[in-house]
């Protein structure tokens, strides 16, 4: 039941780590270090995703459906 509960919530820690890194990605001035945390940031949001629960591949397929024109760039006139 442990282990259960673990993976659970380890999706939402890789997010966590993933925003993180990209604040200090943003705060960083040498370019190895920026560069490092640019790649951590990456990995470990392909990785939650990756374990990640289906309704939360819904949600976010959603949330961008919805905002893709915030997101993108374009807007459409009517």
């Amino acid at each position: 039941m442990e282990g259960i509960m673990t993976m659970q919530v380890f999706p939402l820690l890789l997010l966590i780590f993933a925003l993180g890194n990209l604040f200090l990605y943003q705060r960083l001035s040498q370019d190895v270090y920026r560069v490092l945390t640019a790649a951590i940031a990456v990995v470990c949001l392909i990785w939650g995703f990756a374990i990640a629960h289906w309704s939360i591949h819904l949600l976010s397929l959603f949330f961008l459906l919805r905002f893709k024109d915030i997101i993108i760039g374009t807007h459409s006139t009517q």
